[in-house]
């Protein structure tokens, strides 16, 4: 039984119908109030020449494409009533939700080895209310949008997204942001774990790290966790849904 037999036997969905959306490895059916597009960390520390990846060394120089393309899939999930969510990673301006020495979390996040590494940094990266925090001036929640702050990679780990998510009846989660192989992929494992069906925009997303983190990541999601498609087939998908309720 593939993803799209497992939902043939819901019930209409008075809000809406159920559509297929092309993915890999195989379309999965999906209605647009049980949908959540989820946009991790597209913050500037991210997203930025200046941010904290920049500054430990990654590449962010194609990220302008990928911030297109998010804009993209907002503008189409707001059009067809599918629920915003922004991830947004870091922590109070004191780094006590990082963790000391010992937390893993200490040793291996490159925003604290960065800081220690170079001391004119030290409470600049990833603290809350500072510039790295912030969401790029690209996108911007609407209003109607969720912010949901998380302290690791993950966007379950104490944070209150698997609450707002049960809440409003979601069931699926269309993944875009930063970074493919860190905290997309995290979250989108754990959503795997706790019974939510989450597929990746490819085209959307950016790696931390060479091409091939990008392509290791998309091959787990598909192959063990989830399903991956693209912004093409997303709006394509639920703007026809958009223009099937405007005839109702």
């Amino acid at each position: 039984m593939n993803a799209a037999e497992h939902f043939s036997g819901y019930g209409l969905d008075p809000t809406g119908a159920t559509l297929k959306l092309p993915a890999r490895p195989e379309p999965l059916a999906m209605k647009a109030s049980e949908t959540a597009l989820v946009v991790v960390d597209m913050q500037n520390a991210y997203a930025t020449r200046g941010g904290y990846l920049d500054l430990a060394g990654f590449d962010v120089s194609s990220t302008g494409p990928v911030i297109e393309k998010i804009a993209q899939a907002l503008a189409t999930a707001r059009a067809a009533g599918i629920q915003v969510i922004f991830l947004q990673n870091g922590w109070d301006d004191r780094y006590v939700e990082a963790g000391g020495p010992g937390s893993p979390n200490w040793h291996k996040s490159n925003a604290l080895k960065t800081m220690r590494k170079r001391p004119e940094l030290a409470g600049t990266l990833l603290a809350k209310g500072g510039w790295d925090y912030q969401l790029v001036d690209e996108l911007k929640p609407h209003p109607g949008d969720i912010v949901v702050p998380k302290p690791r990679y993950s966007g379950f780990f104490n944070s209150h997204l698997d609450s707002t998510l049960r809440a409003r009846g979601i069931r699926n989660l269309v993944f875009t942001g930063i970074a493919t192989n860190v905290c997309v992929e995290s979250t989108l494992r754990d959503g795997f774990h706790l019974e939510y069906f989450g597929v990746v925009l490819a085209d959307a997303t950016h790696q931390a790290g060479p091409e091939f983190a990008q392509q290791a990541a998309l091959y787990n999601i598909e192959t063990f966790f989830g399903w991956v498609s693209s912004v093409e087939d997303f709006c394509a998908t639920f703007a026809a849904d958009e223009a099937t309720a405007r005839a109702l």
